[in-house]
């Protein structure tokens, strides 16, 4: 998996720190070795392929996170995983998919390769604490 950590912010209240990951080729790759009777990659043996961008997003801060197939509606994903989040989560859950379906709208498909390394969200709520997230049904 190859990982990269982005800092938020929202001016100088809140302070988000986040390790987000992507499957490498030779993880798209791997087979089960406990169905050794199927000829699919495990991975897409699940649902998941490679042609969607399927995001560890991790909050370095609560140590919770989820796969997330970054494109859709972010609150709505991060309900489903009803993971303990700092304030800065959803909006930087937010921030991570407007960025990619931008730059896979301008013809970037790599666009991993340009993240930063801080955010500032001056939009973002300020909130003393973070929260689990209530979400539906499990």
């Amino acid at each position: 998996m190859r990982t990269h950590i982005i800092e938020a912010t929202n001016g100088e209240q809140n302070w988000g720190k986040f390790l987000l990951g992507q499957f490498t080729a030779e993880e798209w790759q791997r087979r089960s070795v406990v169905d050794t009777g199927s000829k699919t990659p495990l991975l897409r043996a699940i649902g998941w392929g490679p042609d969607s961008d399927y995001t560890l997003v991790l909050d370095l801060q609560t140590g919770e996170g989820a796969v997330f197939r970054l494109g859709g509606h972010a609150g709505a994903d991060l309900n489903k995983h009803k993971v303990w989040v700092c304030p800065l989560f959803e909006p930087f859950l937010n921030w991570l998919y407007a960025y990619r379906n931008e730059r896979v709208a301008t013809g970037d498909r790599d666009w991993w390769n340009g993240l930063p390394l801080h955010i500032d969200l001056p939009d973002a709520p300020f909130a003393l604490y973070g929260h689990r997230r209530a979400g539906g049904q499990p």
